[in-house]
């Protein structure tokens, strides 16, 4: 019975599975890993980039100033004082422009002015032209 499953097995469909597998990992480094490190690298240089003066928003939501930047970590000014965070927790730079838009408010146009038909009304006169019996 044993030799029956053994001879029923396919032969040569190990190079097509390989070749199957190496494009998933492909795949899967394309569509996951890269942007992944993109992103990585994009926070790093930001937290490289942090200097006294500029107004951030905290991973946990808080709003400061940064007072101070030292080699582990910043100090913020609050409303309620002075907070030492890890750069790591400095998620982005207060705009007042909210969720990521880049975009400046587009500036209001003016109505186009609109042609008003005229429409002269004739004097018609209508007359029942019935007849009663």
């Amino acid at each position: 019975m044993a030799t029956i499953f053994l001879q029923a097995q396919q032969q040569g469909g190990g190079s097509m599975m390989f070749i199957m597998m190496a494009v998933m990992l492909v795949g899967f480094y394309f569509l996951m890993l890269r942007p992944q490190m993109k992103k990585q690298k994009q926070e790093k240089n930001f937290q490289e980039s942090l200097k006294p003066g500029a107004r951030i928003v905290t991973t946990s939501g808080m709003h400061g100033k940064i007072v101070n930047v030292t080699d582990d970590g910043v100090i913020i000014e609050t409303m309620s004082g002075k907070l030492k965070f890890e750069k790591a927790a400095i998620s982005r730079e207060f705009t007042e422009t909210r969720f990521g838009d880049k975009k400046a408010p587009a500036a209001k146009e003016t109505p186009k002015e609109t042609k008003k038909e005229v429409v002269k009304e004739e004097n018609v006169t209508v007359t029942d032209e019935t007849e009663t019996k």
